[in-house]
């Protein structure tokens, strides 16, 4: 089985960094844990490959879901370990790419933006049928919001040409780590899910508002530069 030689790990904390611009709160600790994991793949993984063990992870958060609702509370804690599946595939995929020199900047883009989506849509339909009467609103909710978060992240890429996968402190690990918490409270205090959904999708309300009045600022700011350079241009 051939392995990647190891290098140092500032250096592939450099490879794996490019052209992603990190702000979460756990992003230290991540990118560490990406580095040293990217050097102990086995050549014969791929990006997609990864990619879609991300989203077979999502698959399994899924079935938790419903499981849960039709057999035990017990069988949501599959959605902690379909977390973990899915943390590991979607950080890695892109990474792994960059560190082992064959980035495939657009594919991968497009590619990994499609199966987050995908993965947010199966994760919020599997609260819905977990859930019962007006608390599957939650389930909506969730997912029309971190669907605007996604779509703050291409707005921000297209005004800065930086892509940053992060809402400030709050990234899909920060995301992931909270609702694992809220599935462990659900086995031994029912209902924690239903009341927890709520405040995940305010939380997350709040930090969109906050950033789309920032990303505003800031296209308003680039638009003003830019208006400024072509006034003052040689052409003009």
């Amino acid at each position: 089985m051939k392995h990647f030689p190891l290098h140092d790990l500032t250096d592939t904390l450099k490879s794996i960094s490019r052209d992603r611009e990190r702000t979460n709160l756990l992003r230290k600790q991540e990118q560490k844990t990406i580095a040293f994991l990217v050097e102990r793949i086995p050549s014969w993984i791929s990006s997609d490959m990864l990619t879609y063990v991300g989203f077979f992870g999502s698959i399994v958060v899924f079935a938790g879901f419903i499981l849960a609702a039709y057999l035990s509370e017990y069988y949501l804690l599959l959605g902690v370990a379909g977390f973990i599946i899915n943390w590991f595939g979607d950080s890695l995929d892109g990474r792994i790419a960059y560190f082992r020199k064959k980035p495939r900047k657009w594919y991968g883009f497009s590619f990994d933006l499609t199966t987050d989506w995908l993965t947010v849509i199966l994760i919020g339909w599997g609260y819905i049928i977990y859930a019962d009467g007006i608390w599957e609103i939650a389930g909506f909710g969730f997912v029309v919001m971190y669907g605007w978060a996604i779509l703050t992240t291409l707005i921000r890429y297209k005004v800065t040409g930086k892509y940053s996968i992060d809402s400030g402190v709050f990234g899909p690990t920060e995301v992931r780590i909270i609702i694992s918490f809220v599935l462990v409270a659900e086995v031994f205090f029912k209902g924690s899910v239903l009341y927890s959904s709520v405040l995940v999708c305010v939380i997350l309300f709040v930090v969109n508002i906050i950033e789309s009045r920032r990303l505003l600022k800031l296209a308003d700011e680039t638009d003003k530069k830019e208006t400024l350079l072509k006034m003052n241009s040689p052409e003009s």
